[in-house]
């Protein structure tokens, strides 16, 4: 029988790539979206909005009605945001982390009990390697991807006595729309920010047009589809980035937040 699985915000990027990619893998993939479009897609694809509770359980009661299961939850949908702290509207505040934290774990929520009842599941929270450090003008997408790693840590505990097992993979940059798409605080013309702020967002946005394949990542998740006993965490991206975490890890605190400073041109 062929495992179900559900790739929420599968309309591009990663999302879009990984559900192609299980698919061809011999996979049932349903994907979503808030305005999901079936256009050359191999997959049909859901409505589900990660800000509407309602429209969570809807997606998921849907495919459950349909498939009688769900075997695996990639729970990759979220939101971009940058900005300096003190300029970013404190409601886009809200709403990253409506969108990257609450609502995700909405979704965790509205599959865990056909996962019990099938005393089997897996669920795949696509987080950041930005989440593993704070960044110059990313701070609150880091803290939102960060916040997701910890909550994967803790419920991985809570659920794996029912045969479900948790993880995530924390991709670094890769070419997909997710700069077009994130939101932006303007660079403010009286602003004390503005010279290096706009220097930041130029250099993010050459960062993911210059990025990896998301084939990469879809790639990783089905070996963590087919691996028995998965990691707690998994990290995609280049050498440096991988590196950068070691690096956090081992050097004084002072001495990282300066690389970090130099490499942001601060």
């Amino acid at each position: 029988m062929n495992k179900v699985v559900l790739v929420t915000g599968a309309s591009s990027g990663i999302g879009k790539t990984t559900a192609q990619y299980l698919i061809q893998k011999g996979f049932k993939v349903y994907g979503t979206s808030r305005n999901p479009k079936q256009n050359k897609l191999d997959f049909e694809m859901v409505t589900l909005d990660l800000n509407d509770v309602a429209s969570i359980q809807n997606a998921v009661q849907f495919i459950i009605e349909k498939e009688g299961r769900i075997d695996i939850l990639i729970n990759n949908a979220g939101t971009g945001i940058t900005g300096p702290i003190e300029e970013t509207p404190t409601e886009e505040i809200h709403k990253a982390f409506e969108t990257n934290f609450f609502g995700v774990i909405e979704v965790m929520k509205a599959v865990l009990p056909q996962m019990r009842k099938q005393k089997s599941g897996l669920i795949i929270n696509v987080t950041s390697i930005a989440g593993y450090m704070g960044l110059p003008f990313r701070g609150i997408y880091s803290a939102t991807k960060s916040a997701l790693e910890r909550v994967t840590e803790t419920i991985r505990m809570e659920v794996k006595k029912f045969g479900i097992e948790v993880t995530n993979i924390a991709p670094g940059d890769f070419a997909t729309n997710i700069a077009a798409g994130r939101y932006h605080t303007p660079v403010f013309e009286n602003s004390v920010y503005k010279m290096v702020y706009q220097k930041n967002l130029d250099l993010m946005d050459a960062h993911v047009d210059s990025g990896g394949n998301p084939i990469e990542i879809a790639k990783k998740i089905y070996k963590i589809i087919e691996n028995p006993n998965p990691k707690i965490h998994y990290k995609v991206g280049s050498f440096i980035e991988k590196f950068s975490i070691v690096l956090k890890q081992i050097l004084p605190n002072k001495i990282y937040e300066y690389l970090i400073t130099k490499h942001y041109k601060m």
